[in-house]
């Protein structure tokens, strides 16, 4: 079974379960969507009349914050499942969203440079070639447009098991290619789904390489220190689960500042 096949079972099925990851919009939510979306002020004051892509982020959610908030969105997801989610969540709302089914390394079926900002949850652990996913993205953004992302981090994925003592077993090689062996440890892993660890030089090394600019980078905190050993905010005390990235696709050459050379992105 090719990996998008069994992701895309996976996801079904978790939406049919009525999993964490299906939790939908709510009212609350809805009536201050880019505050919910956006603590870090990465967003524009305003996203009205803006072309979004939601990518890969199906469930009800975000697509749905995005709509309200004026944009216009389109969400792409490799599950129907999650994508009726946001249809049903649409209709009852009365706002316009445009659902694709499709996987994030595969967008032909989107026009070039037709997205002010691409919007991705954590979903390229899901393909093994995350290159793929950054050229697609490239492809589909604007010049100056913002692309928005979380990824699982590779010393997380590298966690097979706990010991007696609760210290956690780097029992994954930083170097593993193909999917990710089954393992113990599960607190941040999908049951069922196929998983890849993407290295820093590829998580951050491949987004630069497809002509984008980092402008910021976060690890948001999973920790209590309160927690007891075996929940995953006690394991997220010794490594964080999670980057977020904030990045602009850069199509122009541009002046190095202090030198004669130019940079050019794309070259």
């Amino acid at each position: 079974m090719s990996y998008r096949d069994q992701n895309r079972r996976a996801w079904d099925r978790l939406a049919a379960d009525n999993s964490q990851f299906t939790r939908v919009a709510t009212d609350e939510e809805c009536a201050q969507p880019l505050l919910t979306l956006d603590s870090r002020g990465w967003l524009p004051a305003s996203v009205r009349g803006l072309d979004v892509l939601c990518l890969a982020s199906g469930g009800g959610w975000q697509a749905i914050l995005y709509a309200s908030a004026g944009a216009h969105v389109t969400v792409v997801d490799l599950s129907p499942g999650m994508l009726r989610l946001d249809e049903r969540e649409a209709e009852k709302r009365r706002l316009s969203i445009r659902t694709i089914e499709a996987s994030m390394d595969d967008l032909h079926e989107l026009s070039d440079e037709s997205f002010d900002i691409v919007h991705q949850p954590v979903s390229t652990c899901y393909v093994p070639r995350i290159a793929e996913v950054y050229r697609e993205i490239a492809r589909v953004l604007r010049n100056d447009g913002l692309y928005i992302s979380q990824h699982k981090q590779p010393t997380s994925l590298q966690i097979s098991d706990r010991h007696q003592s609760n210290e956690y077993i780097l029992g994954v090689e930083y170097y593993q290619s193909g999917p990710l062996p089954p393992t113990a440890d599960t607190s941040y892993r999908e049951s069922g789904a196929s998983e890849y660890l993407h290295r820093w030089e590829q998580l951050v090394g491949e987004l630069c390489r497809a002509g984008f600019v980092l402008e910021d980078l976060v690890e948001p905190c999973r920790a209590d220190p309160k927690a007891r050993p075996g929940h995953y905010r006690h394991r997220g005390r010794f490594t964080a689960p999670y980057v977020r990235l904030k990045a602009r696709r850069i199509c122009e050459s541009r002046s190095i500042p202090g030198t004669t050379g130019v940079w050019t992105p794309d070259a």
